[in-house]
């Protein structure tokens, strides 16, 4: 209670009740009293030598009964919450012609009269009219304002009650101030000579009522004493108090006088005390209190120091993607929540949480958490079951920001809900089977056998753009993300930068190509190569070179391109020419070609952590190549069949294969791990994370622990095929043939209470922050300028645009110390090899062949699923091309030799001849993937 707050007593009101003929009951409401205020303290006090100084007392303290001789009652009522019920009874306390006001009322039309004064005029003059009566006091029903007069009752004077009498305690010392002077709050009763009965004082004072008034000059006394003597005289008085009123001090002094720790030692201790609990431990420490909570969440050494213990921290830069992840999501929300405040500054979003937001390893934390435990735990997910595509082949399958993305060959896109199975949207556009797909928040990226690669609004289901210039089947392609990789200086530093300086599309092609363009923004200008309403026409290609988002063309494989990763500024793209090419997307040039396999490359996979490329073939063989150096590091054997996928994450790589099984090897050492034997045909689909693998292939999707390469569980059983399968987080989505119908399986591993299980996506490819508002001012030297060209005025100075050009030509220039006669390019020897090779024995790819058989001898190399034996030596360079969107621009090609028949191109030939013929355009209903029958071939 603070010093200008009075305590005071409220006295209930009195009752009297007179039988004559017949029953008046009179009911006297009496004002509160006023107790004396307690004396300010002499000087500031500090909290923490005096903590219950302004502590809050319990309710049982601050609101209590009293009863006084006669059997009066008052309530005693201490602080705010006294006068905020006296103001809600105030509220309903009136009567004909008055009424109790408020406290925040105006007092001028009508004095506030005290109990005292309201018995004394009550005493002195009995009634006769409204104006007469006692203010404060309800008029008797019974009587009557015509009432003949009575005799006056003599008033007696009001007496003053002294605080001081003998039932009050001595005071233990004088008061060195004196004591307060005595109030008067009632009058004595009246002379009992009154012609009529006037009304009783409300009660008579006791030892209650004078402790109250002599409270303030105890208090001054007891603050004039010393401290040793205060405290015996506290004890004294606490050994004399029975168990309830200790009980009632212990709940006031026990918060009062506790100290948490947690928030007095330093944080580098605070960490180290609470490593040693348990995670579960620490979920309910963080719900001790705010601070706890706020201590726990925010500390990211304590969060990395469990994962390790809990030995799900992977390393490889997962983690900190992750923290990256969680950053751009919290810039987003925060840049929606004040652009929601400037629209409306009165809705909700402006209130801000009073606990600071958890550290993103805690948030990693609980997300693999409940990655490893309710995946196995979890006896009956939530499963939904519904069909997709007619009976169409699905060819692609993604889940991305809660949507369900699959794409078929019957040249349709379909987007669900993954609660409900509900179609949300279906894109239409494409002239023929898709068979390549990438997602970026609300930007979709699909290639098709109509040759095209087409960009889709998912919000509003619209073709946005479609990009031309391939000119067969666009059989895979990626989004590669801006990301910190490091880059050597010419001086042989390494620095950090980010790369691309804004997000790209890489496509590659059965026309033995890959190409390079823009991701376009939301709202940025719509290119399209052919109109919304027109059939693509076969017999035409675009011409790429008219497009403002085209960057670069990649050439120099010699088949068709079945495979592609990409991340910052590299590229690796597998071909059926038994190659695997490293690519720089910004220059163009192509900064290794590694020759091993000796059969088709159907999946490659890229590892900016370790600096490597893996790459699966139809030899049966996984290679691992140093993109340093361009050597293979390791040949992973056993697999019997075509390895045709691969799947990487920071501890383990794995590979399926057409001989029905998987195999987990250590991609640091190439060792083997586990043998993954249970399914009965070839493997047609898998993904996996740090804890479980899941494949399908005929008739079942099984789910493996990859720690120890057991069975966890069927999740599918009794089914033709499964296609596609793809989780994240809770979720994880099938597309299967059952029953010559498509299907689509959903399972939902969470809780109620795990809404806010973030997964990670496969590969840690992360989209939260696309696009960069830097971007605009650090642009890389290719492809953005010509966008911005397309996009100006018609009336842009051409000088100004002639020097752009040139400043993105001086990647390419040919170095000043390289001639002519350097570039060794041998077309014809190198077509001779290839009719000359020869191979072991058959290996069936009928499970795997998409189609682009080496029997079209107009589309690529001749009897190109046969490579050079491996003992030859001899290192020849083979074709590369870049074309750029600038016609003219010169090229280099540099042929340095690598080891393991490795070679390394420097760049681009100018002008680069070829002895290939031309190539015919497939018509859009080949189907790549599907299994092709064939004759067997004459020794």
């Amino acid at each position: 209670m603070s010093a200008n707050q009075r305590p005071y007593l409220v006295l209930q009101p009195s009752v009297n009740t007179k039988t004559v003929v017949t029953t008046t009951t009179t009911t006297t409401t009496y004002a509160p009293i006023q107790l004396p205020p307690l004396p300010p303290p002499l000087s500031p006090k500090d909290p923490k030598t005096y903590p219950l100084l302004h502590a809050t007392l319990p309710q049982s303290l601050r609101n209590f009964p009293l009863v006084f001789p006669g059997g009066a009652r008052a309530t005693f009522r201490d602080g705010e919450s006294g006068e905020q019920e006296m103001q809600e009874e105030q509220e309903v306390a009136e009567g004909s012609g008055w009424h109790i006001l408020k406290r925040d009322e105006e007092t001028e039309e009508s004095p506030v009269v005290g109990l005292a004064e309201a018995v004394e005029r009550y005493g002195k003059k009995r009634s006769h009219g409204g104006l007469d009566m006692m203010e404060g006091v309800e008029a008797t029903s019974g009587m009557s304002a015509s009432a003949p007069p009575r005799k006056k009752a003599r008033a007696g004077t009001v007496p003053h009650i002294s605080p001081v009498n003998a039932a009050a305690p001595p005071s233990p010392l004088p008061s060195p101030r004196g004591s307060p002077a005595p109030e008067s709050i009632w009058p004595s009763a009246p002379p009992s000579g009154a012609s009529s009965p006037l009304p009783q004082a409300p009660f008579q004072p006791d030892l209650a009522l004078t402790t109250l008034l002599t409270l303030p000059s105890l208090l001054s006394h007891f603050s004039s004493l010393p401290a040793s003597l205060q405290s015996h005289f506290l004890l004294t008085l606490l050994r004399h108090s029975p168990l309830p009123v200790l009980r009632t001090l212990h709940s006031v002094l026990t918060p009062t006088l506790a100290r948490d720790f947690l928030t007095l030692l330093p944080p580098e201790l605070v960490s180290h005390v609470l490593s040693f609990l348990p995670f579960s431990t620490l979920a309910r420490a963080s719900r001790v209190s705010k601070a706890w909570r706020a201590t726990i969440d925010s500390d990211p050494v304590l969060w990395r120091d469990l994962l390790k213990s809990t030995k799900i921290w992977f390393g490889g830069d997962s983690e900190n993607a992750f923290a990256d992840s969680i950053y751009a999501r919290r810039r987003h929300a925060e840049q929606a929540r004040l652009r929601a405040i400037a629209n409306d500054p009165s809705s909700s979003t402006s209130i801000l949480s009073s606990l600071p937001l958890p550290h993103p390893y805690k948030i990693l934390f609980k997300s693999r958490h409940l990655t490893r435990s309710r995946w196995v735990s979890n006896p009956d997910p939530k499963h939904v079951h519904f069909p997709a595509h007619g009976n169409s082949v699905v060819t692609c399958l993604i889940f991305s920001h809660g949507r369900i993305i699959s794409a078929s060959d019957d040249h349709s896109i379909h987007i669900y809900s993954p609660t409900s199975g509900e179609l949300i949207r279906s894109l239409h556009g494409h002239e023929g089977g898709v068979w390549a797909l990438a997602a970026s928040k609300d930007i979709l990226v699909s290639g098709s056998t109509d040759r095209t690669v087409r960009i889709w609004d998912l919000a509003t289901g619209r073709c946005t753009h479609v990009f031309g210039g391939h000119t067969s089947t666009v059989r895979c392609l990626a989004i590669v993300k801006p990301e910190w990789v490091d880059v050597e200086q010419e001086g042989g530093g390494v620095v950090k930068e980010r790369w691309p300086k804004r997000p790209l599309i890489v496509t590659g092609s059965r026309d033995h190509s890959l190409r390079v363009w823009t991701l376009p923004r939301p709202g940025e200008m719509e290119y399209k190569c052919v109109a919304d309403d027109g059939e693509i026409d076969p017999t035409e290609v675009c011409d790429a070179e008219e497009n403002p988002y085209h960057r670069v063309h990649l050439e120099g494989h010699d088949h068709a391109v079945r495979a592609l990763a990409a991340r910052g500024r590299t590229l690796v793209s597998g071909s059926y020419d038994c190659t695997v090419r490293i690519w720089d997307t910004v220059t163009g040039a192509c900064k290794w070609v590694l020759v091993g396999h000796t059969q088709k490359v159907y999946s490659v996979v890229l590892d900016p952590a370790r600096n490597q490329a893996c790459s699966g073939s139809m030899d049966g063989t996984v290679r691992v190549w140093d993109l340093r150096t361009g050597q293979c590091q390791h040949t992973l054997t056993g697999h019997t069949s075509l390895v045709g996928l691969l799947g990487l994450s920071p501890s383990y790589l794995v590979s399926a294969a057409a001989d029905s099984t998987l195999r987990i090897w250590d991609p640091e050492t190439g060792e083997l791990r586990h043998t993954l034997a249970a399914h009965t045909g070839a493997i047609t689909c898998f993904q996996h994370d740090e804890f479980k693998v899941l494949s399908g292939s005929d008739g079942n999707l099984k789910m493996w622990n990859v720690r120890d390469g057991t069975v966890v569980r069927d999740l599918l059983t009794g089914i033709t095929g499964v296609w596609q399968v793809v989780f994240e987080g809770r979720w994880c989505v099938a597309a299967s043939n059952q029953n010559d119908t498509t299907m689509l399986d959903v399972w939902d591993f969470g809780n109620e209470n795990d809404e806010d299980w973030i997964g990670e996506p496969p590969g840690g490819m992360y989209d939260e922050d696309g696009f960069s508002e830097a971007e605009d001012e650090d642009e890389d030297e290719l492809g953005t300028p010509r966008i911005r060209r397309m996009t100006a005025t018609d009336d842009e100075d051409e000088e100004q645009e002639q020097a752009d050009v040139d400043a993105m030509d001086q990647d390419l220039l040919i170095p000043s110390d390289s001639e002519p006669g350097d570039i060794d390019i041998d077309v014809e020897e190198h077509e001779r090899q290839h009719r000359t090779r020869s191979g072991g024995g058959e290996v069936s790819d009928a499970d795997f062949d998409d189609g682009e058989s080496s029997g079209h001898l107009s589309e690529g190399v001749e009897a190109s699923r046969w490579a050079p034996a491996p003992a030859v030596t001899t290192t020849t360079a083979s074709s590369s091309r870049v074309t750029s969107n600038q016609p003219g621009r010169p090229s280099r090609l540099s042929g340095s030799t690598g080891a393991h028949h490795t070679r390394r191109a420097g760049g681009a030939a100018a002008g680069g001849s070829s002895t290939f013929t031309q190539r015919t355009l497939p018509s859009n209903d080949e189907t790549p993937t599907r299994p092709r029958t064939r004759a067997p071939r004459r020794r």
